[in-house]
């Protein structure tokens, strides 16, 4: 099993770290096209290596797509971070351009690998990688759904003073501060809907700290955050190089399904050896069917935008 990691950045890098230290890839293959940066967070990680009683062998490229051949599974965090004050739709005339020509380099190298967008606009990269390489549709996903949904659960566990691994909670819809919908008809603790333990005020404020968790993380580390992206990253290339079969939301290409098309948006999916096995249908209140149609045509309005 070898997997790239294309930016060698703290995401990038937290990335690669995380897939390492599970412990079930053969090979991790870090690029950059900073010279002699992705060489440096190579060695760096494999010193840990002993430490962390990892196996898995981390090398760095600068720029040399040669490296990625034949690499099961890629993924893109290349880019340029958010910075205080920026949306993730602000992003995209740098980094259209950047996942446009990686995604094309990786492909050549490996054309049958499995792609996963981390690059901000998240579901608008996604889609740009469908529209500018031959790869099938269940070969391409899109990251940000399992890591907003990391920051969902966080903030219910918080809300309720109950440990995390009581929680379950899943949010839809676009990657964007405006765009996820958090799913309270579905969230839990322990299989006992959270609207039994907290008021709805409680729950909604839940919700908006949690569709702004990027943007609160930005303003007090005055850039991106890397762990928790990292961690989610790592969740989906297990997820697919161990053939799990579990269930994450990811931006996916929809083709009529929640009645949607012609976009990449954050649904539940199954993933497994071959990229997104399944979309998953599951039923919404009407609150949040609306909300994702909303979220929809934000996400469209940003596709819009591409040079394609």
């Amino acid at each position: 099993m070898k997997v790239t990691v294309v930016g060698a950045g703290a995401v990038g890098a937290s990335c690669a770290e995380y897939i390492a230290m599970k412990n079930f890839a053969s090979e991790v293959v870090i690029l950059d096209i900073k010279e002699g940066y992705a060489e440096g967070k190579a060695m760096d990680l494999m010193q840990c290596a002993s430490l962390n009683a990892f196996d898995t062998k981390i090398t760095g490229s600068t720029n040399d797509y040669s490296k990625t051949a034949n690499s099961d599974i890629c993924v893109i965090t290349s880019g340029i971070p958010r910075k205080p004050g920026m949306t993730r739709e602000e992003l995209i005339g740098i980094n259209a351009g950047i996942v446009k020509s990686v995604s094309s380099s990786l492909v050549q190298h490996s054309p049958n690998t499995i792609i996963i967008v981390v690059s901000n606009p998240m579901d608008t990269m996604t889609y740009l990688v469908h529209q500018t390489t031959d790869l099938l549709k269940h070969k391409i996903i899109g990251m940000g759904g399992a890591l907003d949904s990391a920051r969902f659960k966080y903030r219910l566990a918080e809300a309720l003073d109950a440990p995390i691994s009581d929680i379950d909670g899943m949010v839809i819809g676009g990657h964007s501060d405006k765009g996820m919908v958090p799913l309270t008809s579905h969230a839990t603790r322990n299989s006992i809907n959270v609207s039994e333990f907290i008021s709805e005020e409680r729950l909604n404020q839940v919700k908006e700290d949690t569709k702004v968790g990027g943007a609160t993380l930005t303003k007090l580390l005055g850039t991106s955050a890397w762990y928790a992206p990292g961690a989610a990253v790592s969740g989906l290339v297990q997820a697919i190089a161990c053939d799990q079969k579990k269930m994450f939301p990811c931006s996916t290409l929809l083709e009529g399904e929640y009645g949607l098309s012609d976009l990449c948006i954050g649904v539940p999916v199954i993933l497994g050896r071959n990229g997104i096995e399944k979309i998953v249908d599951v039923p919404l209140s009407d609150a949040e069917k609306a909300h994702l149609a909303e979220s929809a045509e934000g996400v469209k309005k940003t596709n819009g935008l591409l040079d394609l």
